[in-house]
């Protein structure tokens, strides 16, 4: 075989034959069994993850902290063979990590994302790596969408219209009356060019098509969006999720029954 025939040989059979393994997180618990699919392209989170996995860090620790219609968190290493009653979940500062958001990610049920401190003590935003979370959320509403937008983009709106809309108020009205082909194609630049303005400000709203669906059929928490580094989501166990984040818990929101990790272990596809 000659070395162009063996390079395409190669290239077909390693390059277009096997693809890159999914890999998947098995979490074992005491009220049942999750799995999440994670994301290569979170590539230090998922490889520090899956590492810690691997070497058992997880396992024996507890969900330390549930809130219905928001998430469950487990894992930290403060949990292991603790006393009931006492206050877990801490972390541990020395596993943080860099944030790696991605934008197509976003914080719908069943999300796998890294917990991290506050702004004021972490204002790069570093995932605290010994634990991790797991988004519930709730189901939202269309107009509760929109409302959450208008409120949230009022005031980065009002200085849109004022730079865009304003000059040529005038125009889009006369322009409605003698000339409806243009007033739309006018409307929908300023339109265009309002949203930019929006989107240039820090802290602005606007739902994505595909978050809206999301948000409006299975739930989430769309205030953690750009919040948390998301490196994977669930694909089996959502009833499992539900029955963990229902339990009775104490003022610090930790369930009075411990839930156990039992075990976790990683699978590819």
């Amino acid at each position: 075989m000659n070395r162009t025939l063996l390079f395409l040989f190669f290239l077909f059979a390693y390059g277009h034959i096997l693809p890159a393994q999914e890999q998947i997180v098995v979490i074992h618990t005491t009220l049942g069994t999750m799995k999440a699919r994670l994301y290569p392209d979170v590539p230090n989170h998922t490889a520090t993850f899956v590492n810690r996995v691997k070497r058992g860090d997880f396992n024996g620790t507890l969900f330390t902290r549930v809130i219905p219609e928001f998430m469950i968190q487990g894992g930290s290493p403060d949990s292991r063979n603790a006393p009931a009653g006492a206050r877990v979940g801490y972390g541990d500062r020395s596993t943080e990590i860099m944030p790696e958001f991605r934008p197509h990610y976003f914080s719908k049920k069943g999300a796998l994302a890294a917990p991290r401190q506050h702004d004021d003590i972490n204002p790069q935003k570093k995932s605290d790596m010994s634990q991790f979370f797991i988004v519930q959320g709730k189901v939202y509403r269309s107009g509760e969408l929109d409302t959450l937008q208008r409120v949230k983009n009022q005031p980065f709106r009002k200085k849109a219209v004022e730079e865009f809309y304003y000059p040529i108020q005038e125009e889009l009205k006369r322009l409605r009356e003698e000339d409806p082909r243009e007033y739309n194609r006018l409307a929908a630049e300023v339109s265009h060019k309002m949203d930019s303005v929006i989107r240039s400000y820090p802290g602005h709203l606007l739902f994505t098509e595909e978050q809206k669906e999301a948000y409006t059929t299975i739930g989430g928490s769309h205030h953690l969006d750009g919040e948390y580094t998301i490196f994977g989501e669930l694909t089996e166990g959502f009833d499992v999720l539900d029955k963990i984040a229902s339990q009775a818990r104490d003022g610090y929101d930790r369930p009075k029954q411990d839930v156990k990790i039992i075990k976790m272990s990683i699978e590819t596809n």
